[in-house]
């Protein structure tokens, strides 16, 4: 992931095109803020999936400036964020729907051998672990919690 990050950045200077270099350095910025941390706490560089987590949440921040500033009247500016959750959403993999996720997390339950809900911290884990940056977890813990209750 690293690499084609490089790669995009190389193009996006060759191109001039300035909108898109500027979030690719922003992705560099955090994921090097990443390392450092994961550094100082003993840890390897971040892996693709600590990457992918990290994509989404700047995803998820830039969605929320893009509410807040359509619902402040400047529409030039929610644009610019929509602009960054394009390019930040080039590196993560395809979202699941909502169909997708349901069996995801059906598989899981079923995997984890879940039975009520004071196993939903093992189902959401599992979940982490094996989609990260293609659900959003904020709607599958719902969902979850439906199947275990």
């Amino acid at each position: 992931m690293r690499d084609r990050l490089m790669e995009d950045v190389k193009a996006a200077m060759k191109a001039g095109d300035r909108p898109r270099l500027s979030t690719l350095r922003l992705i560099q910025a955090a994921i090097k803020d990443r390392d450092i941390a994961n550094r100082g706490a003993g840890k390897d560089a971040a892996s693709d999936d600590e990457i992918l987590q990290l994509l989404a949440k700047m995803v998820k921040q830039r969605e929320e400036s893009a509410k807040a500033f359509e619902d402040g009247g400047r529409a030039e500016l929610a644009a610019t964020e929509r602009a960054e959750i394009a390019v930040i959403r080039d590196f993560m993999p395809k979202q699941m729907d909502q169909a997708e996720t349901e069996a995801a997390i059906r598989a899981v339950v079923a995997e984890t051998g879940a039975a009520g809900i004071k196993d939903m911290g093992k189902v959401m884990a599992a979940l982490r672990e094996h989609y990260a940056g293609q659900m959003d977890f904020g709607k599958a813990s719902g969902t979850v919690k439906a199947l275990l209750s």
